[in-house]
């Protein structure tokens, strides 16, 4: 019997993207201890055991957690509340800082993956705010709401804690690619980097409609907290299966994104993922995706090119990259909205 469908049509997944009723949990993803890392910053005396287990989960997952970061436990249910109560704000309370085509910052419910509605509502913080637009005519000034109080002085602290855990794992993925710690920083100089707050709400049909459909993040790295509910999908390259990443307490979820894949030459490929929704309880997750500066040119390190691996992909301007796939985030597009593929020289 065909279940009773009782969504608006816009949140319907096509047949073959649907999610199934269950998902096995990926045990395969690696948990990476980062205590090890007795500073702030990383340096060449890094354990040689800690820089492969990067190494080997950047290239076979392109996913992986950590544990022993370095981001308080406090903070971390100090954010999860704040953005639990803004979310049960009312409906026009929220959109008073709804996000609009001047300004891609702040609430927004109507967000579009590959064209089909997801079913969660966001709010999007800009890490470094600065006066004016940006070279692709961005606007980077926050719209933060007046309720509920704290919420700005929460955030700002959360995004300065998480990028500097950000960075640190920018410096171990650096060795692992045999490559000086502080390779990749000069890239995010004035960067883009962006805090997400998102929300999944109970689905009465979840075999249907996803939270967020498959896709894969087009920044450098995604640094993700997840609450107990769980519902974030990884495909597994080697048979492309889904499985489910299991929520530990207090850990985060990595992943590289587009830009790694084009700096490594393919050697770590952005793994395509997705949020599945259930029909019982909300699901909160907050990801910090690091962004280089939108003036960046993105294209293979010459290091890791030579006459046997050559150059996969053509330069990108990361600025003109990111907003073209905002677009499609925004509103129906005849076509896909721009990948990575799209630059791949193949």
């Amino acid at each position: 019997m065909e279940q009773l469908v009782q969504v608006d049509q816009a949140f319907i997944q096509p047949q073959e993207h649907r999610p199934k009723t269950v998902v096995s949990e990926a045990d395969g993803i690696p948990l990476i201890d980062l205590s090890p890392l007795s500073s702030d910053t990383v340096s060449t005396a890094v354990p040689e055991t800690l820089v492969a287990q990067v190494e080997a989960a950047c290239r076979d997952w392109g996913f992986f957690q950590v544990i022993n970061h370095g981001v308080s436990p406090e903070l971390l249910r100090k954010a999860e509340a704040a953005q639990r109560d803004f979310f049960a704000l009312p409906e026009e309370e929220k959109r008073k800082v709804r996000q609009d085509e001047q300004n891609a910052l702040g609430y927004y419910e109507s967000e579009l993956t590959k064209n089909v509605r997801d079913w969660k509502e966001v709010f999007d913080i800009i890490a470094h705010e600065r006066d004016g637009i940006d070279v692709v005519g961005l606007v980077l000034r926050n719209k933060w709401p007046q309720v509920p109080l704290g919420f700005r002085e929460t955030f700002e602290e959360y995004a300065k804690s998480v990028e500097k855990l950000a960075f640190r794992l920018l410096e171990l993925i650096a060795l692992s690619l045999d490559l000086p710690p502080k390779k990749f920083n000069m890239f995010f100089e004035e960067a883009n980097s962006l805090l997400r707050l998102n929300h999944y709400p109970p689905c009465p049909n979840p075999d249907l409609v996803l939270g967020v459909g498959r896709h894969k993040d087009p920044g450098a790295l995604t640094v993700l907290y997840q609450d107990s509910t769980g519902g974030l999908d990884v495909k597994r390259r080697s048979d492309g299966e889904w499985f489910r990443v299991k929520p530990i307490p207090d850990a985060f979820i990595v992943n590289v994104g587009d830009v790694f894949q084009v700096w490594s030459n393919d050697k770590y490929e952005s793994a395509e993922h997705r949020v599945s929704v259930n029909s019982e309880k909300d699901r909160f997750s907050i990801p910090f995706f690091l962004q280089p500066a939108s003036r960046s040119k993105v294209q293979p390190l010459e290091e890791l090119i030579d006459d046997k691996n050559p150059a996969r992909y053509n330069e990108l301007n990361y600025g003109e990259f990111i907003s073209a796939r905002k677009d499609g985030n925004l509103k129906k597009l005849e076509v896909e909205n721009i990948q990575i593929t799209h630059f791949s020289r193949a």
